[in-house]
Formats: C-alpha cells, structure tokens, sequence
C-alpha cells in the first residue's frame, strides 16, 4: 500500500502561505497603529506641558509678544493633534480589519487541517483493515496447511 497522501495538500499550503501573509500584515498594521499612537501621546504631553508652562508665565508676568507666540505654537499644536487622532483612528480601523482578516485565514487553515485529520483516521483504519484481512488469511492459510499435512 502507498503512503498517506492528503488530497487537498496543495490548498492546505496555500491557505497556510496566506495565514502567514495575513499575520505578518496585521504585525505590521499594530506596529503603524503603536507608532502613531505613540506620538500622539507626545505631541499632548507637549501641548501639556506648552499649557503648564504658559500659565506660569502668565503668573510671572508674560509680554503679549510671548502670550502670542505661544498661542500660534499652541494652535499649530492642536492641527497637528488633529492630524494624529485622525491617524491613529485610521490605523487602529486598519489594524482591526487585518486582525480580523487574520482570524478568518486561521479558521481556514484549521478546517483543511481537520479535514486532514480526518482523513488521515480514515486511511489508518483502512490500512488496518487491509492489515487484519491478510493476518486473516494467513492464518487460514497455515491452518490449512496444517490440516492437510495431517
């Protein structure tokens, strides 16, 4: 008898290629998520500490020169903010859809795999089977045998 040969073992491995392509997209998309997340986090620890230090300066006493300056900064601060909510919203929708795009290939290859467990159960029995019938006739055979020398 032939070894085990699985019949969609080219699917299998196509599905497991487009796991792996899945995971490394999504790997990426939460590395683009953390790093924008990250520097919005320091462009409002800047705006924070932009705030704390101008109202000490307005309790010091600050020229209107300066309160300007720091408004403008402080503003531009504040698009720049914007544009980064904006992003890390964009890349943590992108991270999602991957992350769910990724479950989706893992549930593929995990059915090709049952699948193939299956099979495989199925092929042992049968050798097993094909195994018990000749031990059978063998045995009949040498009682056969037996007999008829006697």
């Amino acid at each position: 008898m032939t070894s085990y040969q699985f019949k969609f073992n080219k699917i299998l491995t196509v599905k497991e290629r487009e796991k792996d392509e899945a995971l490394a997209i999504y790997q990426d998309s939460v590395k683009k998520f953390k790093e924008a997340a990250d520097h919005l986090y320091k462009l409002l620890k800047k705006k924070e500490d932009l705030q704390d230090f101008q109202s000490e300066q307005l309790r010091q006493g600050f020229s209107i020169h300066e309160v300007r300056h720091y408004q403008q900064f402080l503003t531009n601060i504040e698009k720049t903010i914007s544009y980064y909510q904006e992003l890390v919203i964009n890349a943590r929708n992108r991270m999602n859809w991957n992350e769910q795009n990724l479950q989706e290939k893992n549930i593929e290859v995990k059915k090709y795999e049952k699948i193939r467990e299956k099979d495989f159960m199925q092929y042992q029995e049968l050798v097993n089977d094909i195994e018990t019938k000749r031990l059978d006739e063998i045995s009949t055979m040498q009682y056969s045998f037996r007999e008829g020398i006697r």
